[in-house]
């Protein structure tokens, strides 16, 4: 159970409108994460656009960056 309470309704906030909607057609949920930055709208918009940057850049292969995202979500212990 997380410490930080999860918002799961975007309460009318066209930033949590817009990131809800990509990420629930992207995965049919929201992510954990997402829900509980979504505390503080523009914090939770900088922290997609850093995760589309670093997707973006090319700087990591695509077959690299998924063995990353997997390694990481093992040692936190959340499924992939």
């Amino acid at each position: 159970m997380p410490r930080v309470r999860e918002i799961e309704t975007d309460g009318g906030d066209p930033v949590l409108q817009d990131i809800f909607a990509k990420e629930r057609e992207a995965f049919g949920s929201l992510l954990n994460t997402t829900k509980v930055y979504a505390h503080c709208p523009p914090i939770l918009r900088a922290a997609k656009q850093l995760s589309a940057a670093v997707e973006r850049s090319g700087l990591l292969d695509p077959e690299l960056r998924a063995l990353v995202y997997l390694r990481v979500a093992l040692l936190n212990g959340c499924p992939f």
